[in-house]
């Protein structure tokens, strides 16, 4: 436990320090370090000190020891400051950049500031620092595939192409289906909202068996087709198909943009619409193109 500094003020002592703790034209800060000086020098301690000054016991203390250690002017003047950040050279920083990006700690996936200021002699708040002016995130990992289609740039230009610049008097539409959403409803009718409370719904809930939402969304004018259907099977997605056709002006070609998932490709071989199609690879490894009399649909 720390022992409060005694403070024993001389009259020309106590006639300044009055005079700090009284004065006008006194800063603020200096009158309030003033009575607590004289507040310490009639025996009260740090705790009463804080309360009659309003702050804190640690202030209380700071400044009974100044005073103890350099008089007047130790309250008068605020204690030195350190000066700049100590700056490292571009050899360090360079070095750091090359640990970062080039090597890994034993036993580690990846550099942290502390273990890298450890192996550098140098504080993490340094690395950190060094870290924020490169833009290096060394916990922060990113995944990537590369297509080994050799034709994947043209086909990725065809497609893109497709959403730029579509062809005349046609329908661009990009499709897409979600499986094995739950049909859910809770045991209980909620409460609705009102003032002063907020909507309720008890925590358990009752399972209506699953659905398959099937949608193609216009990229001229952004509407969407869309239905729900109890299963996910080329028959339904056929299905699917053939609502768009009807749905759709019959004077216009249809291109679908669509990914490989195993429903269409079990509809290769089925008939859209009641007419025979003629389905190959085309474009993206996983975009197919599609054609039947009168209509071509490009997914």
């Amino acid at each position: 436990m720390k022992v409060a500094v005694p403070i024993v003020l001389s009259a020309e002592e106590r006639e300044e320090v009055e005079k700090l703790a009284r004065g006008r034209k006194v800063a603020v800060r200096v009158a309030e370090r003033a009575r607590i000086v004289l507040l310490a020098a009639e025996g009260k301690q740090n705790r009463e000190i804080a309360e009659i000054c309003e702050v804190t016991r640690r202030t209380v203390g700071v400044w009974r020891r100044r005073f103890a250690e350099k008089g007047i002017s130790g309250i008068v003047k605020d204690a030195p400051r350190p000066g700049h950040r100590r700056s490292i050279g571009e050899e360090v920083t360079g070095e750091i950049v090359r640990k970062t990006t080039q090597e890994t700690p034993a036993a580690a996936t990846h550099w942290s500031t502390r273990s890298l200021a450890e192996e550098m002699g140098l504080s993490p708040s340094t690395i950190g620092r060094v870290w924020r002016r490169h833009g290096l995130k060394p916990h922060l990992a990113r995944t990537f595939k590369l297509s080994r289609d050799p034709k994947f740039v043209e086909k990725l230009d065809d497609v893109v192409g497709l959403y730029l610049n579509p062809p005349e008097h046609a329908l661009v539409f990009s499709v897409d289906e979600k499986s094995q959403i739950q049909a859910l409803d809770r045991t209980q009718p909620g409460l609705p909202l009102v003032p002063g409370r907020c909507g309720t719904m008890t925590h358990d809930y009752k399972r209506h068996g699953t659905t398959t939402l099937f949608t193609a969304l216009n990229t001229l004018d952004g509407t969407v087709i869309g239905t729900c259907m109890p299963r996910h099977r080329h028959q339904e997605w056929i299905r699917f198909l053939r609502l768009i056709d009807r749905e759709t002006p019959k004077n216009k070609a249809i291109h679908l943009i669509m990914d490989n998932y195993a429903t269409q490709q079990a509809s290769q071989g089925s008939n859209l619409a009641g007419a025979p199609s003629e389905i190959h690879r085309s474009f993206h490894s996983n975009q197919r193109l599609m054609a039947q009399h009168g209509r071509a649909i490009l997914p």
